[in-house]
């Protein structure tokens, strides 16, 4: 069969594109036709895997924010005649502006599936939940992150189509952190969604000693404020930025760590709260989604910086506690494995032709 996987930007550094590339190469593997189309360029590209498995396809040179009526037309067509020349199978489009977009311009022979990467509670809050309510229930299924988040749309958006399916570990390490160094980490772009404020004020009200250090793997437009916020916390020298890393070398990142923290304001189900499970590091997160939990971290109530810091100063000061949650996450995150999740999509898809 064939597998059509659209982002309105398929190559930007986001959990999408990660979950997106990592699905692809799955299904490739396993032997079917797969393309992953962004409609537009990225600003700024992330290689996501190193000896793709599947096709891949720009259709819109020009970045999001750019198009006009007449570009967007053009690009109409372009997508038009790529799926045309594609055999029948299901499209698979991962937001809910992709399904907007797409959704009339598919050939017939293709089965639609909309994904939709956040939580309810976000939609909710957003213009998501209306385009969702609008534009899903006609699909033949509608794919949610956790049982939780399905249940939530199925009975508060009125959707008679939706599915779980889990993001996806892509490898699973053989190797596990030690978790003796004196290292909390924290993996994102660091713009103001993801609330880095937030985890570097826990981490200076953690009572953590010297030589603990806070390090900040990603890259966005909140570098510069953050460095300021370090400072003012007074942790400006154990607050490290460390930028964008390669995809190839965040398994060592993980392994020199002792502790991740997670502040975002909003998230589905965060690959980075997996990827630290999976090599036995434990995780503090704010409680947010459905999808949050059921990656194991100790949960803190949304916002609430002061129990964030008594948590991660427990983790901080005790290595039994480190190791007992880590062997846990570890056990939990198994269920994340790529097969396991590779087996989710294709029961779906069985689901869908019968």
């Amino acid at each position: 069969m064939s597998v059509v996987l659209a982002c309105l930007d398929a190559d930007s550094l986001g959990g999408v594109q990660q979950v997106t590339h990592t699905i692809a190469q799955g299904l490739a593997g396993r032997g079917h036709e797969v393309h992953v189309i962004g409609l537009h360029r990225s600003p700024a590209p992330f290689r996501y895997v190193d000896r793709p498995l599947y096709h891949h396809h720009v259709i819109s040179r020009r970045p999001l924010d750019s198009t006009g009526r007449l570009a967007r037309g053009r690009a109409d067509g372009k997508l038009r005649r790529l799926l045309e020349g594609i055999r029948p199978g299901y499209a698979v489009m991962t937001s809910p502006s992709a399904v907007a977009r797409m959704a009339g311009l598919l050939p017939p022979a293709f089965r639609p599936i909309g994904q939709y990467h956040g939580s309810y509670d976000h939609a909710r809050d957003t213009w998501h939940l209306a385009s969702i309510r609008k534009h899903y229930p006609s699909l033949d299924q509608a794919i949610f992150l956790s049982e939780d988040d399905a249940w939530r749309f199925s009975e508060h958006a009125l959707l008679p189509n939706a599915w779980s399916l889990p993001n996806p570990l892509s490898t699973w390490p053989e190797e596990t952190s030690p978790l003796d160094s004196p290292r909390v980490l924290g993996v994102g772009r660091l713009e103001g969604v993801k609330r880095f404020d937030r985890l570097i004020s826990a981490f200076a009200r953690s009572d953590a000693p010297p030589p603990w250090e806070l390090h900040l793997i990603g890259d966005g437009g909140e570098l510069a404020r953050l460095r300021e916020h370090a400072a003012g916390e007074g942790v400006g020298d154990r607050v490290i930025f460390r930028g964008r890393v390669p995809a190839a070398r965040m398994p060592a990142e993980y392994l020199a760590a002792s502790v991740l923290g997670l502040t975002s304001e909003h998230e589905g189900l965060p690959v980075v709260l997996l990827e630290s499970a999976a090599h036995g590091v434990p995780s503090v997160a704010f409680d947010v989604s459905g999808g949050v939990r059921s990656a194991g971290p100790v949960p803190v109530p949304s916002g609430d910086v002061a129990a964030f810091a008594g948590a991660l100063g427990r983790l901080v000061r005790s290595a039994g506690e480190r190791r007992r949650l880590g062997a846990a996450a570890r056990t939990r995150a198994a269920a994340f494995r790529l097969d396991h999740v590779l087996d989710g999509w294709e029961s779906m898809f069985a689901h869908i032709d019968r």
